[in-house]
Parts: structure tokens; sequence; C-alpha cells
């Protein structure tokens, strides 16, 4: 019977694993597939490799804070575990069949947190704690996206601009004794070094998401003694590489096309910022909100694109900046979006802060699709709320709980 049952608890953390698959890497890769630098197959291997290394190396603090920090150890039958797991895999099942990356930790933590609460022993200081980062990490994502935003976007876009050639990024150069990669027709050793960049981001991305998301798939079975912690952790990484190979597609193609259409660089910005607070949360026991802290970088990088417009004397005079919907928008048609044709733009054409018009931040491509983006962040509160709610009732109600 207790075997039975553990198979029931394994197919679950599966289950959840598969979702957090679904809905972190279109995070992570979204941008990056939007853009083309790599294909949707390619984009769930890596995935599925890098969550893997999160997991095994930082991602265990994360799950010793779930598996019993949150609720005692103790709490966490077979039963519970089970039914926990069902409620975090099951909300984020409905959040992928829309295609919106929903919240895995704050999920998680909100399941858990509805069996402490059921139970009366929920650690009330682990969650302060925790819900402390949820609401500080965002803001500081924000603020920093938007000083690179405003100060130092149109430098970077000269110094990363990155044009596409056609025709394979790499051959094989056949003329020695064994063949050898070299680079393909017409690529320059700019282009091959950006499209490194920008994959290699997205891998630091998927290592910092399973950081933090590994844990929600296999923590509640830790905390019941039910799994080892490694064990653990592998079973919840091949679960989201399950879920990369498959229902990922969808939210690839909503963070990738859907939510913004960035120029790789944005995306590279928003990247590194995002998964370094991620990493550094999971590093110190905290599940991090990843996706939120991802969409408010994208946001924050983008006001502070558009407030170049005024300068800091016009705000204090109360004027408002005139904001273009481009703010993110490429400076010229090659700026590094990996596929313009155009040579490198010139920096010195660039005005200062403050000279700037709405009109000279092209409104070629915008920075976010306001309904869309409302959708999202709608979702990423309701599904750990469902989670809650649902798991409170459970526990308190249900005499087999």
């Amino acid at each position: 019977m207790v075997s039975a049952l553990l198979l029931v608890g394994l197919l679950v953390a599966v289950f959840v694993g598969f979702n957090i698959g679904g809905s972190s890497t279109g995070v992570a890769f979204g941008p990056a597939v939007g853009a083309g630098t790599v294909s949707k197959v390619g984009a769930a291997v890596l995935m599925t490799a890098f969550a893997l290394l999160g997991g095994v190396t930082v991602g265990t603090e994360v799950v010793r804070t779930l598996g019993g920090q949150l609720v005692p150890r103790n709490a966490f039958t077979l039963t519970a575990s089970i039914a926990v797991l069902f409620f975090i895999g099951f909300a984020l099942f409905l959040s992928n069949v829309v295609g919106v990356p929903a919240s895995t930790s704050m999920t998680a933590v909100g399941a858990i947190a509805g069996l402490g609460l059921a139970q009366g022993n929920l650690n009330w200081a682990e969650i302060g704690e925790i819900v402390s980062w949820w609401l500080f990490a965002p803001v500081l994502a924000f603020w920093v996206c938007g000083v690179i935003g405003r100060y130092f976007y149109p430098r970077l876009v000269e110094s990363f601009a990155i044009s596409q050639s056609e025709g394979a990024l790499l051959t094989l150069d056949r003329s020695g004794t064994l063949p050898w990669p070299a680079l393909g027709p017409g690529t320059t050793r700019r282009e091959f070094l950006g499209t490194v960049l920008v994959v290699g981001i997205g891998c630091y991305m998927a290592f910092s998401a399973g950081a933090s998301n590994v844990a929600n798939a296999v923590a509640p079975l830790v905390g019941s003694g039910a799994l080892g912690l490694y064990d653990g952790v592998l079973l919840g990484g091949a679960a989201i590489g399950l879920g990369a190979f498959t229902i990922a597609r969808r939210t690839m193609d909503t963070v990738g096309n859907d939510l913004t259409d960035l120029p790789i660089l944005a995306a590279l910005v928003v990247a590194v910022v995002s998964s370094t607070l991620v990493t550094a949360l999971s590093a110190l026991g905290v599940p991090a909100s990843f996706v939120i802290i991802a969409t408010m970088s994208i946001v924050g990088l983008g006001w502070g694109r558009a407030t170049r417009t005024a300068t800091i004397g016009d705000a204090v005079r109360g004027e408002q900046p005139a904001v273009s919907t481009g703010a993110l928008a490429a400076e010229s048609d090659d700026a590094p979006t990996v596929g313009g044709e155009g040579g490198t733009p010139d920096v010195t054409e660039h005005k200062a802060i403050g000279e700037e018009e709405p009109d000279d931040l092209p409104a070629a491509s915008d920075l976010f699709e306001p309904a869309t983006t409302g959708r999202v962040l709608l979702l990423q509160n309701i599904v750990p709320a469902i989670a809650t709610v649902a798991s409170y009732l459970l526990f308190r109600f249900v005499p087999v709980f």
C-alpha cells in the first residue's frame, strides 16, 4: 500500500515538474526563440541541462526551505505531500493551458502555507521573510533595469550591435585531415560571439530557474523522507526537461512574440538582472518569483529608456516626460537583434538626456503589449491564490487529510 502511494507521489511530482518546465522555459528562452537565435528543440535541451545543474548546486537550499522550514517536516506525511504537489501542479497546469508563465515558487509556497494554516503550525517568521523578498526583488529589478535603460542603453546599442548573415552560423571545414568547425559563409566573428552570448545568457537563466524551481516539484516528498535530497533534485530536473520539450512551446511563443518584441540587447539585460537576483535569493534559501522579477525587469528597462526625453530637473519641476511606446525599439534597423543587415549604429548620433523627443525613440517595436502584460500579471497572482485557498480547504475540512 505504501509503495503504491509513493508511486502516486512520484507521478504527481513529475506532473509538477512537467508544468514548471513549461512555465520556466518560456521565460528563459522565449526572447531568444522569438528572435530566431535558437530553435525550440535546442531551447528545451539547454533548459533541461542547466535547470538540472542549478537544482543540484544552488537549488538544494530552496528544497530545505520548502521541505521543512515553512511547516515542520512531520507535517509532510506522504498523503499530505501528494496533496500539496497536486495543488501546485494543477494551478500551474491551468496557467500553461492559457499560455502564461506563472510563478511556480509563489504557487508552491502558497500550497504549503495552506497546509500550515489548516494545521496551525505555519512558520510566520519564515513566510514574512519570503514575502518581503518577493516585494523587494521585483522593485529592485525594475530600478536596476530602469537605470540601465536611462543612462547606458544607447551606449550598449553601439557596443553590442550584431548583424545576422544568411545561411548557417557554423560549417564543417573538411580541407584538413579531420573535419573542423568553421564560421559559415558571411558569418563574422562579431556575429558568432554575439550569438554565443545570447544563448549563454539563456542558459544562465535556465540555471537560475532550476535553482529556484526544482524544489517546487519535490520539496514535500523530500520533507516527508520519501525521497533523498539529491534523488528528488534529479527527479525534478528530469520532469522539468519533459515540460521543456512539450508544453513549453506555447509559453515560449507568449514571451518571445506576444508579451514583448524586445531587441536581443534588451533581452540580455533582462536576463542578466533577473537571473542574478533569482540565483542570489536561491542561495539564501528563498524561493524566488522568477517570472515576476523578469517581467518587472522588462518594464523597468523600457521605462528607463523612455524617460530619456526628460532630465531630472524637468521631473523636479513636475514636468512629465513624453513616453514613446517604442522605448526599447532598436536604434536602427540593425541594432542588436541578431537579425539586422546594416552597419553598426554610430553612438555619436545619440542625443543627450532631455534632448530626445518621443519620435527619436522609434515606434517600430513596442516595449510590451498592454493587454497581454495585464493578463500575465493577473494570473501570476491568481494562480498562487488558488493553490493556497484550495490547500487550506482540503487540509482543514477533509477528514482523510
